[in-house]
């Protein structure tokens, strides 16, 4: 998974898999792409970036499930305004944590909690039920997929077990193009 240059053969396998032309009539664009990044302070992972800045901002077939949401929006069942994130800030998690089991893994979970769904991720869509797909931009997992729903989060790739798909956007695109089911390891 290389996070800093896009793999030559990627736009064209993530357009097949979206059934997108070669027109890219919804993407941003650089320069849009480049603002956001400005104001986050950030610099999204490839291929995520080049996704939104050629091919396509937010699709109505999946993944996820109700779709994939644009680069600034946030799924409709997100459970607040969105006013506390924090892109720039580092994602605090580096492996799955489900909070329900914390048995004092840390010393404030709810502190937590709210870092995992507002610091250093965006919000790439939900499958309902506020369990949503997050791309970390941010801190030592940048360029992976999370999946964070309201009883834990875990890191999606088959370094991580729970599924035999390659780790990052391009890999958890090519895993729902394929039809597997998303934790297909277990």
């Amino acid at each position: 998974m290389n996070i800093d240059h896009v793999d030559p053969g990627e736009p064209a396998a993530l357009r097949e898999a979206f059934g997108i032309g070669d027109g890219g009539t919804s993407a941003l664009g650089w320069e849009a792409v480049r603002a956001f990044e400005a104001e986050q302070d950030v610099v999204l992972p490839e291929p995520y970036r080049t996704f939104v800045a050629e091919i396509c901002d937010g699709s109505l077939q999946g993944p996820p499930h109700y779709g994939l949401v644009g680069l600034a929006e946030l799924p409709s069942d997100w459970h607040d305004d969105g006013s506390g994130r924090d892109l720039g800030k580092p994602f605090p998690l580096t492996e799955g944590w489900l909070w329900e089991e914390d048995d004092g893994l840390h010393e404030d979970p709810d502190a937590v909690i709210d870092q995992v769904l507002n610091h250093g991720s965006i919000v790439l869509g939900t499958d309902g039920c506020a369990m949503n797909w997050h791309l970390v931009v941010t801190g030592p997992r940048r360029g992976h997929i999370w999946h964070i729903t309201d009883v834990g989060a875990m890191p999606f790739g088959a370094e991580f077990g729970h599924t035999t798909a390659a780790p990052g956007f391009a890999g958890w695109v090519r895993h729902w193009a394929a039809g597997r089911e998303w934790f297909d390891a277990d």
